[in-house]
């Protein structure tokens, strides 16, 4: 990972703004990170940087939000927490996923096993001890 740096929660957003701003499809993104920190927001931020009108909600309970960008694209936002591993992802559509020609990001990538894409850009949100303002974000 090539970038590390320490953000408020308004800097994480700016942040994924202009990645979403930046990214062309198809293209793959996981988001790694404990509970509570930041993953769903900087998600949010990354979608409406991408084109994302519609308000991005957490999709741990779907499993799987659609979305389509001012320009046409399609985006997956899916969130694997509720998933107990790998053999669960064919009831999600995963080989759609794989296989989009859109924007995909993944929550909790860690239960999808060894059956994420290669090539796949990994970003990982974590909490600064001591400071609950500030998270470290590598990617």
């Amino acid at each position: 990972m090539a970038l590390a740096v320490e953000l408020t929660e308004a800097e994480l957003v700016a942040w994924g703004e202009t990645l979403g701003r930046s990214l062309a499809a198809p293209a793959f993104l996981t988001l790694t990170g404990d509970l509570g920190a930041g993953k769903t927001t900087l998600a949010a931020a990354i979608l409406r940087g991408a084109g994302v009108t519609d308000p991005v909600t957490s999709p741990t309970y779907a499993v799987v939000q659609r979305y389509t960008t001012t320009h046409g694209c399609s985006v997956h936002h899916a969130d694997l927490y509720r998933l107990r591993g790998p053999h669960e992802l064919a009831a999600i559509g995963w080989e759609e996923l794989l296989t989009s020609p859109g924007l995909v990001l993944v929550e909790w990538p860690e239960r999808a096993g060894d059956l994420l894409p290669s090539g796949h850009r990994a970003i990982v949100i974590d909490h600064i001890p001591g400071d609950p303002a500030r998270r470290r974000l590598s990617a």
